[in-house]
């Protein structure tokens, strides 16, 4: 009691110390000194009243703190003066510097200022000497240049008199050379000056070289109008022939000197623009004689009025040209080429000699195709024999894609428009024979049941090689907007026969399981197939790589679809696939449900099977097929035949799953669902299902019961011994009372069901199907 009295008088204490404190507030604005004091004895003392003993140490520390404060004023206060003038004294020493500096810039440009005036007669007479001097200079320069000429013009003079041939085409090359670095001068009497010097020397020079290099060529026999064993000379050898073939090699090389001062006289000749030929360097002065005999010959049979130049016959001097190049290959690859390869040249000399020729036939064809466009037949026929000449061109004597060829003629814009149209009007007409032909719709192969796996109608094969001989015809076109031209026309042949197959289809509805409606049917899943495989083709990529860049320029199509083409998760016949997939399965639909009617209609009588009253397994010898099923089975048995027979396999799969997913879902609900069973009804229900139902489907796969769960599974339920029957009636009782209460850890409906193999069906269902049963023992529930 004392204790208590005792805190009561010191907490009495603490309170009337702490009322009679006074608060102090802080001054935000100013060095608030009382603030900072009452915070310092606030936390050195505080309320401990003991504290206060430390008060002279405190103050000894304080009157301590305040000394070292003092000195470290004082010293800052005498410091800072000091510093203070040295700044002032360097600043007034920097502006002394400056003014100095400034009255010597000031009489240094007044120095300088005199100086020019005083130079500046100078200058100018200095400014008239250089002029002079480097005009002399110039004028120097120039006669250097003439000096030159004519120095290098007296040593190929010189070099003929001696015969000395091939020093005199060194430097006539060398000349030649020399024109070209002068090209950016403006002197243009120099210019002429040499290009005439040029133009003169290799006048003389090819002139005496090419009658000498044709003189060898002639006792060669060349040129060779016969395949080469054909050939007198050639590539044979009598006596004289390594002289010949010496000769032969001396003067072609001495004429590919030529070449450079040939490349600045001559102007090849060259097609118009709109052809859009690739660059390509101007033929070898050698190779260009060689073929002067062969030019002649074309241009004196297929020019002019002579009965060879006829344009309905372009496969005459399409075939000269093969037959020409053809017969000199093994002597320009044998004879010529080591000569080239020795000079160091990069020139392949087959190849060299077949641009030639090739260009007499672009000039050809641009000089015939404007008399024959507006020409159907012979327009065709003209497409026909060039791209067969491009195809030997390309594949028998190595032609390159590089160089200029018959395509970039065809694909010069008013021809390829031409070629379109003409190109689709043929298709059409062809597209008509093959569906009004009377075999249109039969296969070709149905004899043959290894070939035969599509069961594909003539109609269909006849159009995708119609298509395949399109594509081969436009795959050398040498740009791709051209290419995508041609692949358009493919996509609407493809619509066009989509929409001919569907207005056929159409006619035929009435009798969906006959012959021609599985025959259009089987046309479709074949155009669909190949159109799938032809995505995969390098070609067909490189042209949707190619549509995807003139898209992207365009901005015709949505970023999706960009995404998708550049991700190559569609192809170029996506659009035309997705149609015929739907066409396909609306046709598979139609079938389906025609097959599904007609079993319906024929299972009226099972449905009214008296499943109650039917005796029980044990009361029959020998379980036998429920009469009224028979002619349900017998109608799938009938139509699956007929169809597996009529449908190709990947089709027939398709309609055979459809149809039992429907057979499966019409039996449980309309037959098992609405009846109550005993239990010979089930007993018979199984019986006719896994013994008669699914062995129909056993021939198209391993476990037909899979395809028809609910049925299966029904047949389980309903043929539960009354034991299992009774506990799995209280597992999904109990499971649906645990649900409701939601009381957890209790028996799962799902796992007691899928222990019975029942996992299709829900646990609704299975309550349904145990209500189902007739007869239940009593339990006394």
């Amino acid at each position: 009691m004392l204790l208590c009295v005792n805190s009561i008088a010191d907490k009495e204490d603490m309170a009337t110390v702490n009322v009679t404190k006074k608060e102090v507030t802080r001054d935000l604005d100013h060095c608030d000194i009382p603030y900072y004091v009452s915070e310092f004895v606030e936390r050195e003392v505080g309320n401990d009243y003991d504290s206060l003993r430390k008060l002279g140490s405190l103050i000894d520390k304080l009157s301590e703190n305040k000394k070292q404060l003092e000195e470290q004023v004082l010293t800052v206060s005498s410091e800072v003066p000091k510093r203070i003038q040295k700044a002032l004294k360097n600043a007034e020493d920097s502006k002394k510097s400056l003014n100095r500096l400034l009255e010597e810039e000031a009489l240094l440009s007044d120095a300088i200022d005199s100086h020019l005036l005083k130079a500046e007669p100078w200058m100018e007479e200095l400014g008239v000497l250089i002029s002079q001097v480097e005009e002399i200079e110039r004028h120097l320069s120039y006669l250097k240049w003439i000096s030159r000429i004519e120095e290098l013009s007296d040593n190929i003079q010189q070099y003929l008199m001696t015969n000395n041939v091939p020093e005199a085409a060194s430097t006539l090359a060398f000349m030649a050379e020399l024109d070209i670095k002068l090209q950016e001068s403006s002197c243009s009497h120099l210019l002429a000056f040499v290009r005439s010097t040029v133009k003169f020397w290799h006048k003389i020079l090819k002139d005496k070289l090419s009658s000498d290099f044709e003189e060898v060529l002639t006792q060669l026999r060349w040129p060779f109008v016969g395949p080469p064993q054909s050939q007198a000379f050639g590539l044979a050898a009598p006596a004289n022939a390594p002289d010949i073939y010496n000769n032969l090699e001396t003067l072609f090389c001495q004429l590919l000197k030529l070449q450079t001062s040939d490349e600045l006289l001559t102007k090849p000749k060259q097609l118009p623009e709109k052809y859009s030929l690739p660059p390509s360097p101007p033929i070898i002065l050698p190779i260009q004689i060689m073929l002067n005999p062969l030019q002649k010959r074309f241009k004196y049979h297929f020019t002019g009025n002579k009965p060879t130049n006829v344009l309905n016959k372009p496969e005459w001097y399409l075939t000269q040209v093969l037959m020409w190049i053809g017969n000199h290959s093994k002597f320009l690859d044998d004879k010529i080429q080591p000569i080239l390869d020795k000079a160091g040249s990069s020139v392949n000399a087959g190849l060299e000699f077949s641009r030639a020729l090739v260009m007499l036939i672009l000039e050809k064809l641009a000089a015939d195709i404007p008399f024959l466009l507006y020409d159907d037949a012979l327009f065709c026929h003209l497409v026909d024999e060039v791209l067969q000449f491009e195809r030997e061109l390309y594949s028998v004597h190595g032609y390159l894609s590089t160089l200029p060829s018959c395509m970039h003629i065809l694909s010069e814009e008013s021809c390829f428009q031409r070629w379109l149209t003409v190109e689709k009007k043929f298709a059409l007409q062809k597209m008509d024979s093959m569906l009004s032909s009377e075999a249109a719709w039969i296969s070709q192969y149905k004899d043959i049941t290894d070939v035969d796996e599509m069961k594909v109608p003539d109609c269909a094969e006849t159009f995708m090689t119609l298509l395949l001989v399109i594509t081969d015809r436009y795959k050398n076109l040498p740009t791709a907007s051209r290419k995508l031209q041609f692949l358009g026309l493919q996509k609407e042949l493809v619509d066009d026969f989509r929409i001919r197959l569907t207005q056929v289809m159409k006619e035929e509805s009435r009798a969906s399981l006959g012959f021609r409606y599985c025959a259009i049917l089987n046309a479709v899943n074949y155009i669909a197939t190949v159109l799938a495989d032809w995505a995969d083709n390098v070609f067909f990529l490189q042209l949707q790589q190619a549509e995807l860049e003139v898209c992207a320029e365009s901005s015709t199509v949505s970023q999706l679809q960009l995404g998708q083409l550049a991700s190559m998760e569609s192809s170029v016949f996506d659009e035309m696939i997705n149609l015929l997939e739907r066409l396909k399965q609306d046709m598979l639909s139609r079938q389906v449900h025609h097959v599904f009617k007609e079993v319906t209609d024929a299972a009226k009588l099972y449905k009214k099977e008296r499943w109650l009253s039917l005796p029980s397994q044990a009361e029959q010898a020998v379980m036998s097929l429920s009469s009224t099923a028979c002619p349900m089975l017998l109608t799938l048995r009938d139509r699956l035949l007929q169809l597996e027979q009529q449908l190709c396999h990947s089709l027939f799969k398709i309609f055979w799953q459809m149809l039992a997913e429907k057979v499966d879902t019409f039996i449980y609900q309309e037959i098992i669902m609405a009846n109550h069973f005993n239990e010979g009804g089930a007993a018979q229900l199984q019986f006719d299902m896994s013994r008669n139902l699914f062995p129909l489907f056993s021939h198209y796969c391993k476990r037909p019961e899979n395809y028809f769960k609910h049925i299966k599974e029904a047949c389980i339920i309903l043929n539960l011994n009354v034991g299992s029957a009774l506990l799995l009636k209280d597992v999904l009782q109990s499971a649906s009372e645990n649900e409701a209460s939601l009381k957890p850890n209790q028996p799962s409906a799902t796992a007691a069901l899928n222990e019975l193999g029942v996992y299709k069906l829900a646990q609704r269902d299975v309550e349904i199907l145990l209500n189902l049963r007739a007869i239940w023992p009593n339990t006394g529930k």
